[in-house]
Protein backbone atom coordinates (compact mmCIF):
# COMPACT_ATOMS: atom_id res chain seq x y z
CA UNK A 1 0.00 0.00 0.00
CA UNK A 2 1.38 3.42 -0.96
CA UNK A 3 1.95 6.05 1.68
CA UNK A 4 -0.65 8.28 0.00
CA UNK A 5 -3.27 5.52 -0.07
CA UNK A 6 -2.50 4.58 3.55
CA UNK A 7 -3.01 8.20 4.52
CA UNK A 8 -6.38 8.27 2.76
CA UNK A 9 -7.49 5.03 4.42
CA UNK A 10 -6.34 6.28 7.81
CA UNK A 11 -8.20 9.55 7.37
CA UNK A 12 -11.38 7.69 6.35
CA UNK A 13 -11.12 5.44 9.38
CA UNK A 14 -10.68 8.47 11.62
CA UNK A 15 -13.84 10.03 10.16
CA UNK A 16 -15.78 6.82 10.83
CA UNK A 17 -14.56 6.80 14.43
CA UNK A 18 -15.59 10.43 14.92
CA UNK A 19 -19.06 9.78 13.48
CA UNK A 20 -19.52 6.71 15.68
CA UNK A 21 -18.45 8.60 18.78
CA UNK A 22 -20.78 11.47 18.03
CA UNK A 23 -23.77 9.17 17.51
CA UNK A 24 -23.10 6.62 20.25
CA UNK A 25 -26.29 5.77 22.15
CA UNK A 26 -26.63 6.64 25.80
CA UNK A 27 -26.64 3.92 28.40
CA UNK A 28 -30.05 2.62 29.40
CA UNK A 29 -31.72 5.28 31.53
CA UNK A 30 -32.94 4.30 35.00
CA UNK A 31 -36.25 5.58 36.29
CA UNK A 32 -36.69 6.80 39.89
CA UNK A 33 -38.64 4.24 41.88
CA UNK A 34 -38.09 1.58 39.22
CA UNK A 35 -34.37 0.97 39.40
CA UNK A 36 -34.52 -2.40 37.65
CA UNK A 37 -36.07 -0.80 34.57
CA UNK A 38 -34.47 1.36 31.93
CA UNK A 39 -36.38 3.50 29.47
CA UNK A 40 -35.91 1.42 26.33
CA UNK A 41 -32.64 -0.10 25.06
CA UNK A 42 -29.61 2.09 24.49
CA UNK A 43 -29.96 1.93 20.68
CA UNK A 44 -33.53 3.25 20.80
CA UNK A 45 -33.92 6.52 18.88
CA UNK A 46 -34.87 8.35 22.08
CA UNK A 47 -31.46 7.47 23.53
CA UNK A 48 -29.18 8.16 20.56
CA UNK A 49 -27.19 11.37 20.15
CA UNK A 50 -27.65 13.32 16.92
CA UNK A 51 -25.17 16.17 17.32
CA UNK A 52 -22.80 14.45 14.87
CA UNK A 53 -25.40 13.97 12.13
CA UNK A 54 -25.88 16.31 9.15
CA UNK A 55 -28.51 18.99 8.96
CA UNK A 56 -31.42 17.95 6.74
CA UNK A 57 -31.68 19.66 3.35
CA UNK A 58 -35.30 20.61 4.06
CA UNK A 59 -34.45 22.12 7.45
CA UNK A 60 -34.72 25.81 6.57
CA UNK A 61 -38.05 25.38 4.78
CA UNK A 62 -39.51 23.42 7.71
CA UNK A 63 -38.31 25.90 10.36
CA UNK A 64 -39.54 28.85 8.30
CA UNK A 65 -42.97 27.22 7.98
CA UNK A 66 -43.28 26.65 11.72
CA UNK A 67 -41.94 30.12 12.51
CA UNK A 68 -38.39 31.40 12.89
CA UNK A 69 -39.51 33.94 15.48
CA UNK A 70 -41.60 31.53 17.54
CA UNK A 71 -40.45 31.13 21.14
CA UNK A 72 -39.61 27.80 22.72
CA UNK A 73 -41.43 27.01 25.95
CA UNK A 74 -40.92 24.62 28.85
CA UNK A 75 -44.34 22.98 29.16
CA UNK A 76 -43.48 21.75 32.66
CA UNK A 77 -42.49 23.14 36.04
CA UNK A 78 -43.28 23.22 39.74
CA UNK A 79 -46.51 24.12 41.50
CA UNK A 80 -49.86 24.21 39.75
CA UNK A 81 -51.50 25.98 36.83
CA UNK A 82 -55.30 26.21 36.74
CA UNK A 83 -55.47 23.62 39.50
CA UNK A 84 -53.29 20.97 37.90
CA UNK A 85 -49.60 20.03 37.85
CA UNK A 86 -47.43 21.78 35.26
CA UNK A 87 -46.38 19.04 32.88
CA UNK A 88 -47.20 15.39 32.23
CA UNK A 89 -46.99 13.36 35.46
CA UNK A 90 -46.24 9.66 35.73
CA UNK A 91 -46.57 7.13 38.54
CA UNK A 92 -44.59 3.98 39.35
CA UNK A 93 -46.65 1.02 40.59
CA UNK A 94 -45.96 -2.54 41.73
CA UNK A 95 -47.12 -5.71 40.01
CA UNK A 96 -49.58 -6.13 42.86
CA UNK A 97 -51.44 -2.98 41.81
CA UNK A 98 -55.00 -4.00 40.94
CA UNK A 99 -55.86 -3.55 37.27
CA UNK A 100 -59.09 -1.94 36.16
CA UNK A 101 -60.86 -2.26 32.81
CA UNK A 102 -60.48 0.59 30.30
CA UNK A 103 -62.74 1.22 27.31
CA UNK A 104 -61.43 3.25 24.36
CA UNK A 105 -62.89 5.63 21.83
CA UNK A 106 -60.26 4.50 19.32
CA UNK A 107 -60.37 0.87 20.38
CA UNK A 108 -59.17 -0.49 17.03
CA UNK A 109 -55.79 1.24 17.55
CA UNK A 110 -55.50 0.87 21.33
CA UNK A 111 -54.09 -1.88 23.52
CA UNK A 112 -57.26 -3.19 25.07
CA UNK A 113 -57.56 -4.75 28.48
CA UNK A 114 -56.96 -3.73 32.07
CA UNK A 115 -54.51 -1.10 33.25
CA UNK A 116 -52.91 -0.85 36.75
CA UNK A 117 -54.51 2.46 37.71
CA UNK A 118 -54.42 3.32 41.44
CA UNK A 119 -57.10 5.56 43.00
CA UNK A 120 -54.63 8.43 43.45
CA UNK A 121 -53.18 8.36 39.94
CA UNK A 122 -52.05 11.82 38.74
CA UNK A 123 -53.79 13.10 35.62
CA UNK A 124 -52.23 15.66 33.32
CA UNK A 125 -53.85 19.00 34.10
CA UNK A 126 -55.52 17.67 37.24
CA UNK A 127 -58.70 15.73 37.85
CA UNK A 128 -60.90 18.53 36.46
CA UNK A 129 -58.82 19.15 33.34
CA UNK A 130 -60.46 19.45 29.92
CA UNK A 131 -57.11 19.04 28.16
CA UNK A 132 -55.22 15.94 27.03
CA UNK A 133 -55.58 14.23 30.42
CA UNK A 134 -52.69 11.84 29.89
CA UNK A 135 -52.16 9.11 32.49
CA UNK A 136 -48.72 7.43 32.57
CA UNK A 137 -47.91 4.36 34.68
CA UNK A 138 -44.84 2.17 35.03
CA UNK A 139 -45.06 -1.35 36.44
CA UNK A 140 -41.61 -1.52 38.05
CA UNK A 141 -41.72 -5.30 38.47
CA UNK A 142 -42.42 -6.09 34.83
CA UNK A 143 -40.91 -2.92 33.30
CA UNK A 144 -44.14 -2.17 31.47
CA UNK A 145 -45.25 1.33 30.53
CA UNK A 146 -49.00 2.04 30.35
CA UNK A 147 -50.16 5.29 28.76
CA UNK A 148 -53.64 6.72 28.31
CA UNK A 149 -54.98 9.75 26.46
CA UNK A 150 -58.14 11.59 27.52
CA UNK A 151 -58.53 9.36 30.56
CA UNK A 152 -61.62 9.66 32.77
CA UNK A 153 -62.45 7.53 35.83
CA UNK A 154 -65.87 5.89 35.99
CA UNK A 155 -67.66 4.55 39.09
CA UNK A 156 -65.10 6.09 41.40
CA UNK A 157 -62.19 4.64 39.46
CA UNK A 158 -63.47 1.05 39.27
CA UNK A 159 -63.27 1.40 35.50
CA UNK A 160 -61.99 4.05 33.09
CA UNK A 161 -62.76 5.54 29.71
CA UNK A 162 -60.02 6.89 27.46
CA UNK A 163 -59.53 8.17 23.94
CA UNK A 164 -56.65 5.80 23.28
CA UNK A 165 -54.07 3.75 25.11
CA UNK A 166 -50.85 1.83 24.59
CA UNK A 167 -48.70 -0.61 26.56
CA UNK A 168 -44.93 -0.67 26.07
CA UNK A 169 -42.20 -3.10 27.09
CA UNK A 170 -39.43 -0.81 28.37
CA UNK A 171 -36.82 -3.46 27.55
CA UNK A 172 -37.84 -3.69 23.89
CA UNK A 173 -37.63 -1.52 20.76
CA UNK A 174 -40.93 -2.81 19.45
CA UNK A 175 -43.01 -0.07 17.82
CA UNK A 176 -46.73 0.36 17.35
CA UNK A 177 -48.15 -1.24 14.20
CA UNK A 178 -47.91 1.07 11.19
CA UNK A 179 -50.74 3.59 11.19
CA UNK A 180 -51.57 3.07 14.87
CA UNK A 181 -51.85 5.90 17.35
CA UNK A 182 -50.87 5.55 21.02
CA UNK A 183 -51.60 7.94 23.87
CA UNK A 184 -49.79 10.42 21.61
CA UNK A 185 -50.80 11.56 18.12
CA UNK A 186 -47.54 10.29 16.61
CA UNK A 187 -48.00 6.76 17.93
CA UNK A 188 -44.97 7.26 20.18
CA UNK A 189 -44.51 6.64 23.91
CA UNK A 190 -44.63 9.82 26.00
CA UNK A 191 -42.52 8.98 29.04
CA UNK A 192 -39.12 8.67 27.28
CA UNK A 193 -39.41 12.21 25.89
CA UNK A 194 -40.13 13.98 29.17
CA UNK A 195 -37.58 16.26 30.81
CA UNK A 196 -37.33 15.10 34.43
CA UNK A 197 -36.01 17.00 37.44
CA UNK A 198 -33.99 14.02 38.70
CA UNK A 199 -32.01 14.13 35.43
CA UNK A 200 -31.41 17.85 35.62
CA UNK A 201 -30.36 17.55 39.25
CA UNK A 202 -27.86 14.92 38.15
CA UNK A 203 -26.58 17.38 35.54
CA UNK A 204 -27.47 15.68 32.27
CA UNK A 205 -30.51 14.71 30.20
CA UNK A 206 -29.31 11.80 28.08
CA UNK A 207 -32.19 11.45 25.65
CA UNK A 208 -34.29 13.32 23.12
CA UNK A 209 -37.23 15.38 24.34
CA UNK A 210 -40.82 15.44 23.20
CA UNK A 211 -42.26 18.58 21.60
CA UNK A 212 -45.25 19.89 19.68
CA UNK A 213 -46.04 22.26 16.82
CA UNK A 214 -49.35 23.71 15.71
CA UNK A 215 -49.43 22.28 12.20
CA UNK A 216 -48.05 18.98 10.98
CA UNK A 217 -48.02 17.06 7.71
CA UNK A 218 -50.15 14.07 6.77
CA UNK A 219 -47.10 11.84 7.15
CA UNK A 220 -45.00 10.16 9.78
CA UNK A 221 -41.34 9.13 9.85
CA UNK A 222 -39.51 6.63 12.05
CA UNK A 223 -39.97 6.13 14.95
CA UNK A 224 -43.49 7.65 14.70
CA UNK A 225 -46.32 5.43 13.42
CA UNK A 226 -49.24 7.79 13.03
CA UNK A 227 -50.11 11.22 11.62
CA UNK A 228 -52.79 13.69 12.70
CA UNK A 229 -53.22 16.08 9.80
CA UNK A 230 -55.06 16.50 6.51
CA UNK A 231 -52.34 18.68 4.94
CA UNK A 232 -49.79 17.45 2.40
CA UNK A 233 -47.81 20.70 2.55
CA UNK A 234 -44.18 19.57 2.07
CA UNK A 235 -42.95 22.43 4.26
CA UNK A 236 -44.84 21.14 7.27
CA UNK A 237 -43.03 18.66 9.55
CA UNK A 238 -44.22 15.04 9.71
CA UNK A 239 -44.72 13.33 13.04
CA UNK A 240 -41.49 11.82 14.32
CA UNK A 241 -39.23 14.43 12.73
CA UNK A 242 -36.08 15.10 14.78
CA UNK A 243 -34.97 18.66 15.54
CA UNK A 244 -31.95 19.88 17.50
CA UNK A 245 -30.61 23.13 18.87
CA UNK A 246 -27.87 24.46 16.59
CA UNK A 247 -24.35 23.75 17.76
CA UNK A 248 -23.30 27.40 18.06
CA UNK A 249 -26.14 28.42 20.37
CA UNK A 250 -24.65 30.06 23.46
CA UNK A 251 -26.28 28.66 26.60
CA UNK A 252 -23.74 30.11 29.05
CA UNK A 253 -26.04 32.94 30.17
CA UNK A 254 -28.90 30.65 31.13
CA UNK A 255 -29.73 29.28 34.57
CA UNK A 256 -28.51 25.83 35.64
CA UNK A 257 -31.76 24.00 34.91
CA UNK A 258 -32.50 25.53 31.52
CA UNK A 259 -28.85 25.08 30.53
CA UNK A 260 -29.09 21.30 31.07
CA UNK A 261 -32.20 21.24 28.88
CA UNK A 262 -30.44 23.25 26.18
CA UNK A 263 -27.41 20.97 26.15
CA UNK A 264 -29.73 17.97 25.75
CA UNK A 265 -31.39 19.69 22.82
CA UNK A 266 -27.98 20.10 21.19
CA UNK A 267 -26.88 16.50 21.75
CA UNK A 268 -30.08 14.50 21.51
CA UNK A 269 -32.55 16.96 20.03
CA UNK A 270 -36.32 16.62 20.24
CA UNK A 271 -38.88 14.47 18.45
CA UNK A 272 -42.17 15.84 17.11
CA UNK A 273 -44.91 13.92 18.89
CA UNK A 274 -48.18 15.85 18.76
CA UNK A 275 -50.07 18.89 17.53
CA UNK A 276 -49.97 21.76 19.99
CA UNK A 277 -48.27 25.08 20.55
CA UNK A 278 -45.10 25.64 18.55
CA UNK A 279 -41.85 24.45 20.15
CA UNK A 280 -43.51 23.49 23.43
CA UNK A 281 -41.14 21.04 25.12
CA UNK A 282 -42.60 18.39 27.41
CA UNK A 283 -41.54 17.44 30.91
CA UNK A 284 -42.78 15.90 34.13
CA UNK A 285 -43.90 18.17 36.99
CA UNK A 286 -41.69 18.32 40.07
CA UNK A 287 -41.41 20.62 43.07
CA UNK A 288 -37.69 20.92 42.35
CA UNK A 289 -38.16 22.86 39.13
CA UNK A 290 -37.34 26.57 39.21
CA UNK A 291 -40.03 28.14 37.03
CA UNK A 292 -38.09 31.39 36.59
CA UNK A 293 -35.09 29.43 35.34
CA UNK A 294 -37.21 27.37 32.93
CA UNK A 295 -38.93 30.50 31.64
CA UNK A 296 -35.61 31.54 30.12
CA UNK A 297 -36.13 28.84 27.51
CA UNK A 298 -38.48 31.36 25.95
CA UNK A 299 -35.37 33.22 24.76
CA UNK A 300 -34.79 30.40 22.28
CA UNK A 301 -36.32 31.08 18.87
CA UNK A 302 -37.41 28.79 16.08
CA UNK A 303 -34.41 29.98 14.07
CA UNK A 304 -32.15 28.40 16.72
CA UNK A 305 -33.39 24.93 15.75
CA UNK A 306 -32.61 22.77 12.75
CA UNK A 307 -33.97 19.52 11.36
CA UNK A 308 -31.63 16.54 11.63
CA UNK A 309 -31.00 14.06 8.82
CA UNK A 310 -31.46 10.78 10.72
CA UNK A 311 -31.41 8.54 7.66
CA UNK A 312 -28.10 6.96 8.71
CA UNK A 313 -29.35 5.86 12.15
CA UNK A 314 -30.41 2.26 12.76
CA UNK A 315 -34.14 1.59 12.95
CA UNK A 316 -34.56 -1.10 15.62
CA UNK A 317 -37.99 -2.59 15.99
CA UNK A 318 -39.07 -1.37 12.57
Amino acid sequence: MSARRALRVGAAAAIVVVVLVLTLPADGRPLPGAGACTIFPKDNHWNVRVDGLPKAKISDAIVNRIGRDENAHADFGSGKFEGGPIGIPFKVVKNSQKKVPVSFEFDDESDRGSYPIPPNVPIEGGSSSDGDRHVLLVNKDKCRLYELFSAFPQDGGKRWKAGSGAIWDLRSNKLRPKGFTSADAAGLPILPGLARYDEVKRGSIDHALRFTVQETRRKYVYPARHFASDSNDADLPPMGMRFRLRKGFDSSGFGPQSRVVLEALKRYGMILADNGSNFFISGAPDKGWNNDDLARLGDVRGSDFEVVDTSSLPTPGK
